[in-house]
């Protein structure tokens, strides 16, 4: 055993653990945050980033690493059973009185084992641990070797990528490429590392938490019930209507005709008021009428939401399995879940005729 022997070894370990590090510190990595740190002129972070941005170049990334792990793991074992294996099997012969062959078979085995267990520890569990620890960094820091390696293997990344996506087609899998994407469960798993990690306030963490099950929210548990609504029948007198509307509290009231289930729009009580302020003739509320924008009962929270901003709508009347009005929901209402809070006493709605 030379020094010389040790040195490659410890050499061939860095590299593993290099690779290992570039590996979950590409796929930990922020982009916003690499975008800002190449906004702000960062160079590291502005080679990085196509790089990390783009999914094929992101899979390709990956691919170097995992072979500079398997090239290198596989270089340690079989250099350090040819450099050690001939110092210690006759140690092993003189102590277990084994046959040459038998105790050159047991050095090799120990020796590779032992270097299994060190390559493991100090290769592969330390750099991820730390690359995870501070993914921004870690990319960061493994950029230049990186580019290095994707020159170097670009002939092997090129031959064993066509394989494995030609394997993929003969499953019938589609390839996506490596994508920075996580589940609703696995983000909130990280959310509340960051609240344990003093990075989220309480009150942060919890809107964030919101934010998450508000996909597990249905219209049906966000609106209002179809007893509290608050409407208005177009079959009743005009003066009527207006007395009914001038003591509202609400901004949009839907309008019905004979029944709830009998909708023919929604009125803004604020552009009635300033018609009538004008003194502009109004005989009706024809004129005033807005579409009604109806939603399932089943439809998800962050879909309503998503609903009212491409229409640009503050509230929805929702249908149950049968089409008929079971509620109205509100902007306010998903946006109270939401952030959380309580009502406002003046906007309690009071029962309409159905």
């Amino acid at each position: 055993m030379s020094f010389s022997s040790v040195a490659v070894i410890v050499v061939l370990t860095l590299l593993t653990a290099l690779y290992v590090a570039a590996e979950f510190g590409a796929v930990s990595v922020r982009r916003s945050r690499l975008r800002q740190l190449a906004e702000d002129g960062h160079w590291m972070a502005r080679r990085l980033l196509p790089l990390i941005d783009d999914p094929h170049c992101l899979d390709r990334y990956i691919a170097a690493s995992q072979i500079g792990i398997t090239l290198t793991s596989l270089i340690l074992g079989a250099y350090g059973q040819a450099a050690f294996t001939p110092d210690l099997a006759p140690i092993i012969q003189g102590l277990f009185k084994l046959e040459p062959r038998m105790a050159e078979s047991v050095a090799a085995g120990a020796v590779l084992l032992t270097l299994t267990i060190f390559n493991v520890i100090l290769g592969e569990l330390v750099p991820k641990s730390v690359a995870l620890q501070f993914p921004t960094q870690t990319a960061l820091f493994t950029t230049l070797p990186m580019e290095w390696s994707l020159w170097l293997y670009r002939a092997f990344i090129s031959f064993l990528n066509g394989s494995s996506i030609l394997l993929l087609r003969m499953l019938r899998i589609h390839q996506t490429g490596h994508r920075h994407v996580h589940s609703p469960e696995e983000l909130e798993l990280l959310i509340a590392e960051s609240r344990d990690g003093g990075l989220l306030e309480p009150d942060e963490h919890r809107r964030l938490q919101r934010a998450l099950r508000l996909r597990l929210r249905t219209a049906r548990q966000l609106m209002v019930p179809r007893d509290r609504i608050q409407a208005v029948d177009a079959n009743e007198p005009f003066d009527a209507v207006l007395t009914r509307l001038a003591d509202s509290p609400f901004t949009r009231v839907p309008v019905y005709r004979g029944t709830l289930d009998q909708l023919v729009g929604t009125i803004n009580t604020k552009q009635l008021a300033l018609r009538l302020l004008t003194g502009a003739p109004l005989r009706s509320m024809a004129g005033l009428l807005r579409p009604v924008v109806t939603v399932p009962d089943s439809l998800p929270g962050d879909r309503l939401l998503a609903l009212f901003r491409e229409r640009r709508a503050h509230q929805a009347i929702v249908l149950d399995a049968a089409s008929r009005v079971a509620g109205l929901v509100s902007l306010e209402d998903v946006l109270q879940d939401l952030l959380g809070g309580t009502r406002d006493e003046i906007a309690q709605p009071a029962p309409a005729p159905a």
